[in-house]
C-alpha cells in the first residue's frame, strides 16, 4: 500500500483542502483490475478532523478492497462564511480521482462518498448539489466527473435547525442561510443510492436529522437503506476498539453498520 497526499487548490478555486489516499495495487491472483473507491469526509464540528480515527476508518475500507481517500476540507475561519466550501472540495476530490483512475487502479463507476457527523452534512449536501450549475462551474468539471455512485451517512448533521448546533448557537461563520444548507430540502431525482445509520439516543445530533433526510429520499424514490441502532454516543466511528474514544463508544451491536454497509455496496 502507498499513501499519497494531493492538494485540491486550483487557480480558479484556491483552498487549503487536501486529500490523502491509501492505495493498493490490485491482486492479480484474485483477478482484480480496478478497485472501488471511497472518499471519506470526517466530522469535527467544522473546526478539525480526528486524524487518527479517520485513518482507522480508511484502513478498514482498504482491508475490504477499496482505494480510500480522506478529505481534509476547509474549516471555519479558513473560508468566510465556511459553506459551501467543503461541498465544493468534495467535487474537486471526485474530479481529481476520476482524472487519475488508471494510475490509481480505480473503477470510475464505483466511487462512494461517505460522511460522518458534520462530514455527513457535507456529503448529504453534495448528494443534493453535485450536478448543479453553480457547483460544476466552480469545480470546472463535467457533471459526469462529479457524480457519486453511492453515499454513506453516519450520524449526520442534516439541518442546523434540527438540534445541532444547540439552539441559540451563532453559526454565522458557517452560513447566514441555514435553509440553503438544510439537506433534506434539496433532495432530488439525481441523488445517489444512500446508506444511513445512526443511534436512537445520539445526545449531540438528534436522530431527527437522519430521519428527515431518509424521508426526503423516500419521497424522491431514491434507493436507500437505513439502520437506527438503539444505543450509542455520538461519534461512534467503527464502534469498536479501533476507534472507541471512551468506554461507551465500543458498541458491538452498532458496529454491525460497517459490515452492513459493505454488503449494501456489493448489492447495488
Amino acid at each position: 500500500m502507498k499513501i499519497i497526499q494531493k492538494p485540491l487548490s486550483t487557480d480558479h478555486y484556491p483552498t487549503k483542502a487536501t486529500i490523502t489516499g491509501y492505495l493498493k495495487d490490485p491482486d492479480q491472483h484474485a483477478n482484480q483490475t480496478d478497485l472501488p473507491a471511497l472518499v471519506f469526509v470526517p466530522g469535527g464540528s467544522y473546526t478539525h478532523i480526528p486524524e487518527q480515527q479517520a485513518e482507522s476508518i480508511a484502513l478498514a475500507f482498504v482491508a475490504q478492497g477499496f482505494q480510500c481517500f480522506i478529505l481534509r476540507y476547509s474549516f471555519a475561519g479558513e473560508k468566510e462564511p465556511l459553506l459551501p466550501a467543503p461541498i465544493i472540495e468534495v467535487g474537486l476530490s471526485l474530479k481529481l480521482i476520476r482524472d487519475n483512475t488508471s494510475d490509481w487502479h480505480i473503477n470510475p463507476d464505483k466511487i462512494t462518498v461517505m460522511g460522518l457527523s458534520v462530514g455527513g452534512h457535507v456529503v448529504s449536501l453534495y448528494n443534493d448539489y453535485w450536478n448543479t450549475e453553480w457547483l460544476t462551474k466552480t469545480v470546472q468539471a463535467d457533471p459526469k466527473l462529479l457524480k457519486p455512485n453511492s453515499i454513506i451517512l453516519g450520524y449526520p448533521v442534516i439541518d442546523f435547525r434540527l438540534g445541532f448546533p444547540a439552539p441559540g448557537t451563532n453559526f454565522d461563520n458557517w452560513t447566514t442561510e441555514p435553509g440553503k444548507y438544510a439537506a433534506q430540502d434539496h433532495v432530488n431525482k439525481s441523488n445517489a443510492p444512500t446508506f444511513s445509520w445512526v443511534t436512537n439516543d445520539d445526545p449531540l445530533v438528534p436522530v431527527e436529522n437522519t430521519l428527515a433526510y431518509s424521508n426526503a429520499l423516500a419521497k424522491n424514490n431514491i434507493p436507500q437503506e437505513l439502520h437506527i441502532f438503539n444505543h450509542g454516543p455520538h461519534g461512534l466511528a467503527l464502534a469498536d476498539h479501533r476507534t472507541a474514544w471512551k468506554t461507551d463508544a465500543d458498541q458491538p451491536h452498532a458496529a454491525h453498520w460497517f459490515k452492513l454497509a459493505i454488503e449494501w455496496l456489493q448489492s447495488i
